[in-house]
């Protein structure tokens, strides 16, 4: 079981955590008055619950027993289930916690077959895949490694953003 702290506010938007299911909405009319600025949705739990269940399902990584809780006091998802492998365990931690509202995830996911942890960097302003390639490897070049180690969540080198959580192999 780990913990694992992210940036919340800057990760993906998920549609359907408000308990909309996904919808969207009709413009609202607009107003014959000023209106105050309105305040960020907060999501229902159960709802962000159902969404992140559904981000992970999404990703087709063979996790069985799938669990998801969301404490929207918190913004924690904890997760439970069993993988495989620790890659396919650390690529859903980081598909749960580069999401907006989440925070923090507390992981119980059991791996199969164990093996050691990936490194986890967080992306700041002006990095590349080469760029964080070139820190960690030494090699620029090795930015293939990094952007394959974050499939499905990645689906091109180039659109990495600050604050993202990336798994850098061994």
């Amino acid at each position: 079981m780990g913990i694992f702290s992210f940036v919340k506010g800057i990760g993906e938007k998920l549609r359907g955590h408000d308990g909309n299911a996904g919808s969207t909405a009709s413009p609202a009319p607009t107003p014959a008055a000023p209106q105050p600025a309105a305040r960020p949705v907060e999501p229902n739990a159960q709802a962000m619950a159902n969404a992140l269940l559904q981000r992970v399902q999404s990703l087709g990584l063979g996790i069985e027993g799938l669990t998801i809780h969301y404490n929207g006091n918190t913004d924690t998802a904890e997760v439970g289930g069993k993988v495989h492998t620790q890659a396919e365990r650390e690529k859903i931690i980081l598909a749960l916690g580069n999401i907006d509202h989440v925070a923090t995830v507390v992981d119980s996911i059991e791996v199969a077959t164990p093996a050691p942890e990936s490194r986890f960097y967080t992306v700041k302003s002006g990095d590349t895949l080469s760029k964080i390639a070139k820190e960690v490897y030494g090699d620029a070049n090795a930015y293939q490694k990094i952007f394959v180690a974050n499939q499905p969540m990645l689906t091109d080198p180039n659109k990495i953003f600050p604050g993202q959580v990336l798994r850098v192999p061994a």
